[in-house]
C-alpha cells in the first residue's frame, strides 16, 4: 500500500535536511534529491515491523512565562 507524506526541506551547513511533517522522521543529503531519497528510506524503515505496540500519547502543557525583571542601576 502506498501512502503520501509531506516533507519540509531546508539547507544547513552544506547539507539538505528533509523532515516528514506527519511523522517524526528526518534525514539529510548533499542535495535535495538525496535528502528526499534518504527520507523515503528512513520512512520505510520506520514503518517496517516490528512497530511500537503502544502508540505514544500526546498531551498539551500550559506554562506561565514571566518576563525577566530588569534592575535599575
Amino acid at each position: 500500500m502506498k501512502q503520501k507524506y509531506t516533507a519540509s526541506i531546508w539547507q544547513e551547513d552544506g547539507w539538505f535536511i528533509a523532515q516528514c511533517v506527519e511523522v517524526d522522521v528526518a534525514s539529510q543529503g548533499k542535495s535535495e534529491t538525496e535528502a528526499l531519497d534518504n527520507l523515503r528510506d528512513a520512512l520505510e524503515l520506520h514503518f517496517t515491523p516490528p512497530v511500537a505496540t503502544v502508540a505514544p500519547q500526546l498531551r498539551s502543557l500550559e506554562i506561565e512565562v514571566r518576563a525577566a525583571e530588569f534592575q535599575q542601576l
